[in-house]
């Protein structure tokens, strides 16, 4: 029999010690995913398009027909493909353990303020579409970019999500 008088009992859940971090990600490596995430998206979904309209236009040429040609259609099959690949491959990764397909090239995650793994949610809302919404805002761009010389090395769509980048 419990006792009705005695004081109430929670389980309380751990969190990761935040001096026991692993060092930030450097500025220049971020960019560097940055950039590369941008090539690898461009190479899985632009590149099927623009070789499939270069290919279809000049066959077109060639035979002397305006009209469209099967092979833009591939072009966008492939295109939609490539999409399907680089989201499969993107959402894989940061549920996993917080990294884009760059990050995960590059060896940095992304993980809570207080080292815990982050979420695939707070990910992809927090950090992207919300920071995609804001970023109608005139110049917010440059002033996100801009909070990284900080010194936690946080831009800003790091302090909306509450996250970090550290060296995986």
């Amino acid at each position: 029999m419990t006792n009705p008088y005695a004081p109430p009992r929670a389980i309380v859940r751990d969190i990761a010690d935040p001096s026991a971090l692993a060092a930030p990600a450097d500025r220049s490596t971020r960019l560097g995913a940055a950039i590369l995430d941008s090539f690898i998206f461009m190479a899985m979904v632009y590149m099927p398009i623009l070789l499939g309209a270069m290919v279809g236009g000049a066959t077109a040429t060639a035979a002397g027909s305006a009209s469209s040609n099967p092979m833009v259609a591939v072009g966008g099959v492939a295109a939609t493909i490539g999409f399907a690949v680089w989201l499969w491959l993107t959402i894989k990764y940061m549920g996993r353990n917080g990294q884009s397909i760059a990050k995960k090239l590059l060896n940095i995650k992304v993980v809570r303020a207080d080292g815990s793994p982050a979420s695939l949610g707070r990910l992809i809302w927090l950090r992207n579409v919300v920071n995609g919404l804001i970023s109608i805002v005139p110049l917010y761009g440059l002033i996100d970019a801009l909070f990284i010389f900080g010194e936690s090395r946080q831009c800003l769509h790091d302090r909306i999500a509450g996250t970090v980048v550290l060296k995986a």
